[in-house]
């Protein structure tokens, strides 16, 4: 479609024609950056015909701007796209999502043809929401451009039915369904399966965005710092800058890691609580307390007391549960590589010692390196604080690391050595030799290739064969695997 649509043409191949060329152009944009000016002008002309404003076209006019000109349509891009009983039943076969608000035209059309109508409506509305947020120029990025991109995504989470902020954020979206709409149709939204998809590319944008910016312009306004979606991109760009700022720039950036590092921790210390540290020590007897009573094994003892005369089972013995465990005190060490290729690593790593280290008899220490080695076990509570006196870049060093972690094995066999790293070293041998002495003291030495939420991980196949041969084979590097052989071995 490439030209304007015929007015000669009417009923519903017109409303076709129409919604074909909004959705034409918004593909045109997203994928060639080249300017159409034959799509441009059909699209002129289509949203002239319905009726909406041409800002609806302007790529530098945020959704903001148009629903501040034209408030009527605030109302429109509110669950834009989100699934109705009449799309999801549609009898084309279409899978268009969006509301069902009637477009102006004559009261006579039949009603086919009126959704049909509001179907163009709803592709011109949503090719604004899209683009805006989709479509990023090149270019130096402002704090107001960022600041208007925020904005747009805010709508088009609406338009989902979520709050805005929700997908950003990772968590599931999606208001219940509730018996609103034109026709009496309940909205039915099902954003289980988008949200995984475009939240993630939501942060993906911003990330990009901040990369292209001052950001130490955004940070020093607190109202534009405070709609920064924390992630990983922009906590590694904090920790790199963190020795520049000052002041409310400062503040505004300990406030940004302080949040991802609480978000990241909520996560994590579910999945380290799901089990327990250590067997039951039945040599211990049990508190007398109402919490520990078993009461299923109480009225199974006592049941020889059972009156049936009086059909009432008279208890002369209570049983407890026994609740002390067999712990011997367990020494983690977590070594992390915290040079520039392993920055995710090291802020989830932070995170996860701190949360081993509240655990009962669990002893940690935490020690970062790059060509320096730092003993991080002073703050290892704190993930917040610890991050904070790391320095991220910089070469690979590992025997640095080495020797600052060999001392701290007192009891090889109840210690547990993690090093996180790519182990692009630059000492190979020796520095394989030493972490081989450490798996024949009996110490348990799990090398992982990385620590993040995806698993990708890149390994030196040079020391991937070995760790393979002394049986220690490298992790895949999902978060997941590791928390799941520390608890196996701090069991």
């Amino acid at each position: 479609m490439t030209g304007q649509p015929d007015p000669g043409v009417t009923g519903d191949s017109a409303h076709d024609n129409r919604r074909q060329v909004m959705y034409w152009r918004l593909l045109a944009q997203l994928f060639d950056p080249e300017e159409h000016a034959a799509l441009e002008s059909a699209s002129l002309a289509v949203v002239k015909d319905i009726g909406l404003p041409a800002a609806l076209l302007d790529p530098r006019a945020s959704v903001d701007s148009v629903v501040q000109r034209h408030p009527g349509l605030a109302s429109e891009f509110e669950d834009l796209m989100v699934p109705t009983a009449e799309t999801e039943d549609d009898s084309d076969g279409d899978t268009d999502t969006g509301t069902t608000t009637d477009t102006v035209g004559d009261p006579e059309v039949d009603g086919d043809s009126r959704d049909r109508a509001a179907e163009v409506r709803r592709a011109a509305l949503v090719s604004k929401v899209l683009l805006n947020v989709f479509h990023s120029p090149p270019g130096a990025v402002s704090a107001g451009r960022l600041s208007r991109w925020q904005s747009d995504a805010g709508w088009l989470e609406r338009a989902l039915g979520c709050k805005p902020g929700e997908l950003r954020g990772g968590r599931s979206g999606g208001r219940a369904a509730a018996p609103t709409g034109t026709g009496g149709g309940g909205r039915t939204p099902d954003l289980s399966r988008l949200i995984p998809e475009i939240g993630p590319e939501l942060g993906s944008i911003e990330a990009g965005l901040v990369k292209r910016m001052r950001l130490r312009e955004v940070l020093a306004d607190p109202h534009l710092a405070q709609q920064l979606t924390p992630s990983m991109s922009l906590i590694e760009q904090l920790l790199r800058d963190k020795d520049n700022l000052s002041g409310v720039a400062l503040a505004n950036a300990k406030a940004l890691i302080r949040r991802f590092v609480d978000e990241v921790a909520e996560v994590l210390r579910t999945q380290v609580e799901k089990s327990t540290v250590g067997a039951l020590d039945r040599s211990v007897p049990p508190k007398r307390v109402f919490r520990n009573l078993d009461l299923d094994r109480t009225i199974w003892k006592n049941l020889t007391n059972w009156s049936p005369e009086e059909e009432r089972l008279y208890v002369d013995r209570l049983f407890y549960r026994h609740t002390a465990r067999r712990t011997t005190p367990q020494r983690l060490i977590v070594v992390v590589d915290q040079s520039g290729s392993m920055v995710d690593s090291m802020v989830n790593c932070t995170i996860l010692a701190s949360i081993f280290a509240g655990l009962p008899k669990v002893d940690v220490h935490l020690i970062a390196y790059d060509t320096q080695a730092l003993d991080l076990t002073p703050w290892v509570h704190d993930p917040f604080e610890t991050l904070l006196r790391t320095n991220l870049g910089g070469g690979t060093d590992g025997t640095v690391a080495m020797a600052l972690a060999q001392p701290k094995i007192a009891e090889p066999r109840n210690t547990v050595v993690v090093w996180i790293s790519d182990f692009y070293e630059w000492q190979t041998e020796p520095l394989f030799e030493s972490m081989a002495a450490i798996h024949r003291s009996g110490a348990k030495f799990i090398p992982v290739g990385s620590v993040t939420s995806s698993g990708r991980a890149s390994v030196n196949p040079w020391f991937r064969e070995r760790f393979k041969d002394q049986g220690t084979p490298v992790l895949s590097g999902h978060i997941r695997k590791l928390v799941h052989e520390l608890k196996t071995f701090l069991a």
